[in-house]
């Protein structure tokens, strides 16, 4: 049993705590950007590089909410590894994978992409690192960017990072991300909503979208 004063884990650590009181701004659909961050076959099929476990519920949450965005025009960013070949500096740190023009570094087929929106390929984590992405936001004004994908903790974390850096208004979709343990989404989780964001599920972005 825990002591008397033992800390309240679901209550905001008092740095964090320390909140800005500004209203949530009114962002309409047309000024928002689903952006999905690598769901590509190395990461979600089980015979990719680097799985993650079940990758199914992820797949379908971000399919469910690319149609979500469609009819209500936000604008849909599927966005990908691509590292050149094995000598990428990104595999200092990680086994080679998602190889440009492999089969690993594919959007999942179950996605339901639809022809014409935008895919960005990156070399680092983030999407905005060494892309056009914030170029591609600004030209379809974009004010709000909705953030999904896999693995939370690492790239959608490190997008995330750069967006609000960039001064878009964030969401992170939980239920439509995926983190590499449970240990990392919660803390990944309680990060972006102290200091990055707003973190929201697939039913309440799609109600608000209505």
């Amino acid at each position: 049993m825990a002591s008397a004063d033992a800390p309240d884990l679901d209550a905001p650590d008092p740095f964090s705590a320390k909140q800005a009181d500004a209203p949530r701004p009114e962002i309409a659909p047309a000024r928002t950007a689903l952006l999905v961050v690598d769901m590509v076959n190395d990461y979600l099929e089980p015979s990719g590089a680097m799985p993650a476990e079940d990758g199914g519920p992820v797949i379908a949450a971000n399919r469910e909410l690319a149609q979500a965005a469609r009819a209500a025009g936000v604008a849909v960013v599927w966005i990908r590894p691509g590292h050149r070949d094995a000598s990428d500096g990104l595999f200092r740190k990680r086994i080679p994978h998602a190889i440009d023009g492999t089969w690993g570094a594919e959007l999942h087929p179950d996605l339901g992409i639809e022809e014409g929106e935008p895919i960005v390929s990156k070399r680092r984590y983030s999407g905005f690192f060494g892309t056009d992405l914030d170029l591609l936001l600004r030209e379809r004004d974009i004010a709000r960017v909705v953030v999904t994908g896999v693995a939370l903790n690492i790239c959608v974390r490190a997008t995330v990072h750069d967006a609000f850096f960039h001064g878009y208004d964030v969401w992170v979709a939980r239920d439509a991300s995926r983190a590499t343990g449970p240990r990392e989404e919660e803390s990944t989780l309680y990060d972006v909503a102290t200091h990055y964001g707003d973190v929201v599920t697939v039913a309440e972005v799609t109600e608000a979208w209505r």
